[in-house]
């Protein structure tokens, strides 16, 4: 496979497929569909959300701009490009990818006893510079965590760089009274969706 620093166009009368993510979930419930991206090429973009932005468009955007940047090191390819981008939001409040225990714990402290929604915004372009995007939201609805909960959470790292601050495919999963949607798309990447939009431009599916 080839390396995001090695990334260059692929020779080949059949269009390559190019993650625009280093997440290992997104490349695993991508492998769960059969699919194997021929390269890795995540992109480094501003992700600070604009004023007043609401949770849905601003995946929307990142989704488009992580598509569009990773391209750049595939012009003339003949490649289809897939970038997707994670929301976690109570209303119209984003939380963060928590960074450090603090935020995981703040995250944590305000999805307790709570619904909230996970929105991610597919992005696929393809050779031509045709842009196609898919939408998916799933509400998540959290038991009430007492303090101890939320503190051995936090000692055991696994919200560090996750999008509210937890991970349902790990120990977080034991704090959701009930899920409404697309499991996949809280994981990280809706399956329904992206299998919808690369069959719809011609990518073969295995």
């Amino acid at each position: 496979m080839t390396s995001p620093k090695a990334a260059s166009p692929i020779a080949s009368s059949k269009p390559a497929l190019v993650l625009a993510s280093e997440s290992p979930r997104r490349k695993a419930l991508l492998a769960q569909a059969g699919i194997v991206p021929d390269a890795i090429a995540p992109a480094a973009i501003d992700e600070i959300p604009k004023k007043r932005e609401l949770p849905r468009v601003y995946a929307l955007r990142l989704a488009q701009e992580k598509a569009r940047a990773a391209a750049s090191a595939w012009k003339g390819a003949l490649a289809f490009i897939l970038a997707a981008d994670t929301v976690v939001a109570l209303g119209s409040r984003i939380l963060p990818k928590a960074e450090n225990d603090d935020e995981v714990r703040e995250c944590l402290s305000l999805l307790s006893g709570r619904r909230h929604q996970v929105i991610t915004a597919v992005a696929l372009l393809d050779a031509h510079g045709k842009l196609r995007t898919r939408v998916a939201m799933t509400r998540v609805s959290f038991a009430r965590l007492t303090a101890t909960d939320i503190q051995s959470y936090v000692q055991s790292s696994e919200g560090i760089g996750k999008a509210g601050g937890y991970a349902i495919q790990g120990r977080a999963e034991i704090f959701v009274r009930q899920i409404n949607g697309s499991y996949s798309n809280v994981v990280g990447l809706p399956l329904f969706e992206t299998i919808s939009l690369l069959k719809g431009c011609g990518y073969a599916i295995p």
